[in-house]
């Protein structure tokens, strides 16, 4: 079995490739990184270690690599012989993938190939599909898209090396009706779960997981604390993180019927995730690209809109959003250009802007007096 995975970064070597590796499947990284693909085709193997309450070490083998800027037709022909295509190249990022997609899918024969992107996105397949077929809808029916919530925690690593030390936890959850769809059988991947209604699990996931660890970090950054884990020390930050999670949580169980013990254990399990000391992350890097974090179906905005439609209070993660306004690091555009556009917006243009909530939704009165004290700051 083969497999062509988009982004051979840490996500995509001690996560999905190693899960894709452990399934049997022979695996090809395609990437646009000369020096990371370099390493990738010189190598036999690679290590990933787990750390956490299990400690255990994987060695992944019988993997390729293809440099897709300098030669796309390689990787053109990979998809076209794949039996899966994945991606971790984030959602933002999965159109500059779809043209090696679609030259595959345009040259492929037989049985569709089955692809899912593996982003923290809601929907991100069906995203990559209207990327994929965008001006060549005839090629619909040589693919099936697989919607997929994924969740493993991979702090920054040594660039030049290929070894990749992960948390002992992982989940990878994936829409089983998209094969029902498309008449073709799952792909066999022990390490998945394959679901009938993957919208709980792609929730929980990120308004829980994401959700605080965007409320630490963006806190964390503001309070001077330079990792998660020292974040979390703090106690007016760690109780505006279990605020955050419990306006998620009243969601999440009310919506789509969680057992509330079982979803607390879930929530106590990703703080404990977040405070890992074997895994130390920090404020600024978990808070990058906060325009995206700030949007309309991201972390913040979408949990609180849909407890305002339910008549519910959302304070706590209203309260998480006008931090995040304050972040401001230096070395992400997106930070620069979120400061930029609260100096230059008026309050109302700027949550129409960030957010996408429209002018009535009864979210957007509480978001404008947010961002309107963030500006009087």
């Amino acid at each position: 079995m083969r497999a062509v995975h988009f982004g051979a970064g840490n996500i995509g070597r001690g996560f999905v490739g190693l899960i894709l590796h452990r399934a049997g499947f022979e695996v090809t990284f395609v990437d646009v990184n000369a020096e990371l693909i370099g390493m990738l085709q010189s190598a036999d193997a690679y290590q990933v270690r787990e750390v956490g309450r299990e400690a255990r070490i994987h060695t992944v083998t019988g993997f390729s690599g293809i440099d897709s800027s300098a030669d796309p037709e390689a990787a053109a022909r990979a998809v076209a012989e794949a039996d899966v295509v994945t991606c971790a190249v984030g959602p933002s990022a999965m159109r500059f993938i779809a043209p090696a997609i679609r030259a595959g899918l345009e040259q492929r024969e037989g049985a569709p190939v089955v692809v899912m992107a593996c982003e923290n996105a809601i929907g991100a397949s069906d995203t990559l599909r209207e990327h994929v077929l965008d001006g060549a809808p005839e090629l619909a029916d040589r693919a099936v898209f697989a919607n997929t919530a994924v969740d493993r925690i991979i702090p920054p690593q040594d660039p030049h090396g290929l070894d990749v030390v992960v948390e002992d936890f992982f989940e990878w959850s994936i829409d089983r009706a998209a094969f029902e769809r498309g008449g073709i059988a799952a792909p066999e991947i022990g390490d998945a779960h394959f679901v009938d209604d993957l919208e709980p699990y792609i929730e929980r996931k990120l308004f829980t997981v994401n959700t605080g660890h965007a409320t630490t970090a963006y806190a964390g950054w503001v309070a001077g604390a330079g990792t998660i884990a020292a974040a979390l020390e703090l106690p007016e930050i760690r109780a505006a993180v279990e605020a955050a999670l419990t306006d998620t949580s009243r969601l999440l169980v009310a919506k789509h019927g969680f057992d509330e013990a079982e979803h607390a254990a879930y929530v106590a399990r990703a703080i404990a995730r977040f405070e890992n000391p074997a895994l130390p992350d920090t404020c600024e890097r978990i808070g990058r690209q906060p325009l995206r974090k700030l949007s309309r179906h991201e972390r913040f905005v979408e949990p609180a809109a849909q407890l305002v439609d339910r008549g519910e209070s959302a304070d706590a993660l209203v309260a998480a959003f006008g931090t995040a306004l304050r972040f401001d690091a230096p070395g992400d555009e997106q930070a620069l250009e979120l400061q930029e556009l609260l100096r230059s917006l008026d309050p109302a243009a700027f949550v129409a802007r960030v957010t996408g909530l429209e002018a009535e939704h009864p979210l957007t009165a509480r978001l404008v007096e947010v961002v309107r004290e963030a500006r009087a700051r």
